[in-house]
């Protein structure tokens, strides 16, 4: 896998947790915790991406 494909696997995993985090947030009971987690997620892989950047 090159550096460019890893970084396109990244991104893609990014805007996943990005539609998971917007689905439960419109929920009627969002479950924060969860969301919580999502953010925590999306922010490593984006630490990640930067850093082979």
């Amino acid at each position: 896998m090159t550096m460019e494909d890893r970084v396109e696997a990244l991104k893609a995993r990014h805007a996943l947790l990005e539609k998971e985090i917007d689905d439960e947030a419109h929920r009627p009971l969002p479950d924060q915790i969860h969301v919580t987690e999502l953010k925590r997620q999306k922010l490593k892989i984006k630490e990640e991406i930067a850093r082979i950047s």
